[in-house]
């Protein structure tokens, strides 16, 4: 017998014992039943209670208007209020037997709710990453970062910018029309002072919402969370319901979160008013709830398809009093608001990170705050990774990338993922973590419909479609995954919009288009769609909006990435695109490529050459890079500030061109990881440097392009802050056997005795370099010494050392006349500006200059504090040495 069944007969029986202990108490319980006044809800109609002229009938009215549960309780409140206490604990007691064997006093639900807390808080106080080992987890707390979350509806403007917005201006515009809540404020009270029972957190895919329900179980379980206002929360999976196909109830949905069988449901759900559902995933429902209203289920314990139990739920029909929170994608939002028609409800939206709440993602990510602070410092350099990272998913996969690599010793600069790979990983994850095998198969029949559709859009510049709009491109079911639906009003009524969840993605999808073998999805005369050679024409006249469709493309050629997209998306390429995409860019002069009609200068040209170059950075193959570059043995760049990114990105290029003769850069910018270690200044190459602040940071990239450059053969870094490390790491590019340069200029670069034993190291093995300037550093004695042991080597090819102003004293002099008498090279060698070098040093230098072996053919000794005695050591060298032929004793205290 059910417990339906069991409460009308208990109802039934008080009512028989009323007629049966005095006349006209069954009639003073009808009469007050029209004044009754239970939970704000309006009494039954006098007309109705006429017509319950039996007991049955009575009984019968106070279920169905009441519901079973309420129907009782109703009735006790009633007799009491007409002085039938006995009648009323009579009641009272036979309910509580009708609530089953298990059941225990008053204070059982309360008991188990400290044994429910600590169970939910071990079940829900660890997460496993998508990528998680056996044995893996992480502490929620430890890694759940704050989301942007706002209870206020967009203008489509407003949507407009949000989607177009990219770096920290992305950042910024989530936030400044809008006044974000927190997960404690959900069920707050309104304006009108009405407090929400139901409140729908939408989200775009991978944007949080999994994570937000989880972590509101975890906060109630820790008493940090909704302590007053529910007893007991309960967490449902929409993606586990899918799987359920046997009926159920409500209560078994309860004893699904319970660590047992033994949990008091029948008394939790004596409260529902103290209750809390968190229905997650929405959008993932298979169910079409077109159930009509007499097919809905009032009884929590009676069991039915799961459609029906859900739907009753979000309709009110059982346990109207509890609460409930939905998560959802937008996509689904129609559909749910059907399901909650007349219900009073509260919208919120997750819009993702803050700039600050990335940051703070990445330090907890990565728990080492040197690596945390070096990875973000490289997202934030570049401005589509750090717009991408508002999304948690994505900010995820950045941050797994990046750790690796750290792991594993590389350089970010040098390893780091491109953002078409990036992108690509971010759609991989999406289809494997965030939808079912079905979804999985709509978005892989969807996909060239969502290509065609994105594409169509970026030549008409449109981010927001209409259902028409989504149609014609064969998606007639829009696709949740990638597609967020937006309402917005419009006069008196409302439309429904569609877009993607930022441009950027909408412009990889475009770009996507161009390389997947084509199938009609749309009649040609019906899209704006124009072929990949007016892409690249376009592009050249309009770049703003037409460049990141281009470096996505170039980016999907990579031939490693076309096999991981065919792979995983069972999509095909067209080879035919390809090969002549690929030998179409060869053959063609690039500035023709975008069919430029004049030559460009200054600022345009600067834009042009870094947008060509990040094109060639994300296809990532080095012999298309090297061929396209082949033509290119000149660039200038000037008033230009380069980022993080620019830097790893000319430094790519510069390292696949094999005919590059020179580089002019003119009072640029260099920014480094620092927000202060940068400055303009004039520089120019074959390569030349002059007074921008570079730190040693920039040293490594220089070590990488001497590695690879066979033409670069002069690099000139005067007035820098390289200091010992940056030179380093530019030894280590200058010992590389494929190095050429000629010509090192480090005038004033804060060098000490330190960077003498590397630079000897370099003399040692470098079959190039011939000329050397050191001077303006302090190098003193110790470093002259260790210079010399690089300069008296047979293999030193050096033939000119300045090294003027550098600390020498006396005591060095007699290395130097040690390398005068043993180098077959040197030829020039400039001392000038050494007040404590003196008479007693040139003594010493005179020494190996009057050997036969010396070489040298241009000594200077300017501003050196020499007299008449030095004259006459320097006058004997003149009569015997065969090679000296300029001797520069200026500014010295000479007599006649």
């Amino acid at each position: 017998m059910t417990t339906d069944k069991n409460l009308k007969e208990i109802l039934l029986d008080i009512l028989d014992n009323l007629s049966g202990e005095k006349e006209g108490d069954v009639e003073r319980f009808k009469f007050s039943l029209e004044n009754a006044d239970y939970e704000k809800k309006a009494p039954i109609p006098k007309g109705r209670l006429q017509e319950a002229d039996t007991r049955m009938k009575l009984v019968d009215l106070l279920c169905e208007y009441y519901k079973e549960h309420d129907a009782v309780n109703v009735a006790i409140s009633v007799l009491e209020k007409i002085n039938l206490r006995d009648s009323a604990a009579k009641l009272k007691e036979a309910r509580k037997k009708a609530l089953g064997p298990q059941q225990i006093p008053e204070t059982s639900a309360n008991a188990y709710r400290v044994k429910y807390k600590e169970h939910i808080k071990n079940k829900y106080s660890t997460i496993k990453d998508m990528n998680a080992r056996l044995g893996e987890n992480v502490k929620l707390n430890n890694r759940y970062t704050k989301l942007i979350i706002v209870n206020e509806h967009r203008h489509k403007k407003q949507k407009e910018h949000e989607i177009m917005a990219l770096g920290r201006r992305h950042a910024e515009i989530m936030v400044e029309r809008a006044s974000p809540i927190t997960i404690a404020n959900l069920f707050d009270s309104d304006k009108d002072g009405q407090s929400p029972q139901i409140v729908v957190l939408q989200g775009a895919a991978g944007i949080g919402k999994t994570l937000t329900a989880r972590k509101i179980m975890l906060d109630w379980a820790n008493e940090g969370l909704y302590q007053n206002r529910f007893d007991y929360v309960f967490y449902i999976n929409c993606r586990e319901i899918n799987l359920v196909h046997e009926q159920g109830s409500v209560e078994d949905l309860i004893l699904k979160n319970c660590p047992d069988q033994n949990a008091p449901t029948k008394e939790i759900l004596m409260n529902p008013e103290k209750l809390l559902f968190i229905i997650d995933g929405f959008d993932e429902l298979r169910f079409s709830f077109n159930q009509p209203t007499s097919n809905l289920c009032s009884d929590p314990c009676k069991k039915q398809p799961m459609e029906i139990i859900l739907n009753s739920l979000f309709r009110k029909e059982v346990l109207h009093k509890s609460y409930l929170i939905i998560t959802t994608r937008p996509t689904a939002m129609e559909k749910l608001g059907q399901c909650l028609k007349d219900e009073r409800c509260a919208y919120a939206e997750i819009l993702g990170f803050s700039e600050n709440e990335r940051k703070e993602y990445f330090y907890k990510f990565f728990g080492n705050e040197e690596q945390a602070r070096r990875a973000f410092n490289f997202v934030k350099d570049n401005e589509m990774l750090f717009t991408m990272c508002f999304v948690p998913i994505a900010c995820w996969i950045i941050c797994t990338v990046l750790k690796q690599q750290m792991e594993a010793g590389e350089d970010l600069a040098q390893t780091s993922d491109t953002i078409t790979g990036i992108y690509m990983l971010y759609l991989f994850s999406l289809l494997e973590g965030h939808s079912s095998n079905s979804e999985k198969q709509q978005v892989q029949d969807n996909l060239k419909g969502l290509c065609s559709l994105a594409a169509d859009g970026l030549w008409r510049q449109k981010i927001l479609f209409e259902e028409e709009d989504v149609k014609k491109h064969g998606l007639d079911k829009p696709d949740s995954l990638f597609l967020n639906e937006n309402m917005f009003q419009k006069g008196i009524g409302c439309e429904r919009v569609y877009s993607f969840i930022h441009l950027s993605f909408q412009e990889f999808f475009a770009a996507l288009f161009y390389v997947l073998e084509k199938e009609e999805t749309a009649k040609k005369s019906e899209t704006a769609i124009q072929p990949v050679e007016k892409l690249f024409e376009k592009c050249g006249k309009s770049r703003n909006y037409l460049m990141l469709t281009v470096q996505f493309l170039f980016g999907l050629l990579n031939k490693k990435r076309m096999e991981e997209m065919e792979k995983n998306l069972s999509c095909k390429f067209s080879p035919q695109i390809k090969n002549s995409l690929l030998m179409w860019v060869k053959e063609k002069p690039f500035l023709s490529l975008f069919n430029y009609d004049k030559l460009l200068s200054g600022k345009e040209e600067i834009i042009f050459y870094l947008d060509y170059f990040y094109c060639l950075y994300e296809i990532q193959e080095t012999k298309f890079v090297q061929s396209a570059m082949n033509h290119f043995t000149e660039l200038k760049f000037t008033h230009h500030t380069f980022t993080k990114m620019d830097q790893i990105v000319l430094q790519f290029c510069i390292k696949n061109c094999c005919k590059l003769e020179s580089i002019y850069i003119e009072k640029c910018r260099f920014l480094t990881e620092g927000p202060n270690e940068d400055s303009p200044g004039p520089c120019k190459w074959p390569l030349r440097l002059e007074w921008c602040r570079l730190t040693d940071t920039v040293c490594g990239t220089l070590a990488a392009i001497l590695r690879t450059s066979q033409s670069l053969t002069e690099l000139k870094l005067p007035d820098n802050i390289l200091g010992d490390a940056g030179v380093w790491l530019l030894c280590e590019g200058l010992k590389h056997p494929n190095c050429k340069l000629k010509t090192l200029d480090l005038w004033k670069c804060r060098l000490t005795d330190a960077a003498c034993g590397d630079l000897a190291a370099v003399l040692r093995t470098s079959q190039s370099l011939t000329e050397l300037n050191l001077s303006g550093n302090k190098l003193g004695d110790a470093g002259v010494k260790l210079l010399c042991e690089g300069l008296k080597h047979p293999n030193c090819k050096l033939e000119r050392l300045l090294m003027w102003s550098c600390g020498v004293t006396d005591a060095a002099c007699g290395d130097l006349a040690t390398v005068f008498r043993t180098s077959q090279s040197l030829t020039e060698l400039d001392l000038g500006a050494h007040y404590s070098l003196g008479d007693a040093g040139v003594q010493f230098l005179c020494e190996g200059l009057k050997h036969p072996n010396c070489k040298l053919e241009r000594l200077k000794l300017w501003s050196c504090h020499l007299t008449d005695d030095s004259y006459r050591d320097l006058a004997g060298v003149l009569s015997t040495s065969h090679s000296l032929t300029e001797l520069n004793l200026s500014h010295n205290k000479l007599g006649s």
